[in-house]
């Protein structure tokens, strides 16, 4: 495989509950880390509930199982005010030094 150019900085973000005060919780976005990565286009987008949906593919340097910033599926990436919802994460070749993740940009909420 090829080395990736990993040109966008992105900000990894974990949901984190945060108690509000009546016995119940908000859910909100905790920063994990910055990672380099490429973003490419994985196929056409699609409508879904009014909301386009963007597929796309996210390289990065791979990093250990339990790292605190490898992604996972509960995941998203942020790029400036746009977010990316990670569904998928595997690696992307034998030697394991770089992971893909699957992901989706919401677009017109």
């Amino acid at each position: 495989m090829r080395a990736a150019d990993l040109n966008r900085r992105l900000v990894l973000e974990a949901p984190a509950r945060i108690a509000d005060g009546a016995g119940g919780f908000t859910e909100s976005w905790v920063a994990r880390g910055h990672i380099w990565a490429a973003v490419h286009v994985r196929g056409a987008g699609r409508e879904v509930d009014q909301a386009a949906r963007l597929q796309l593919s996210i390289t990065m340097r791979a990093l250990p199982q339990g790292a605190q910033a490898r992604p996972d599926a509960r995941m998203r990436f942020r790029d400036g005010a746009r977010v990316y919802r990670i569904e998928a994460v595997q690696e992307s070749d034998a030697t394991g030094r770089f992971l893909t993740c699957f992901a989706v940009e919401e677009v017109g909420r």
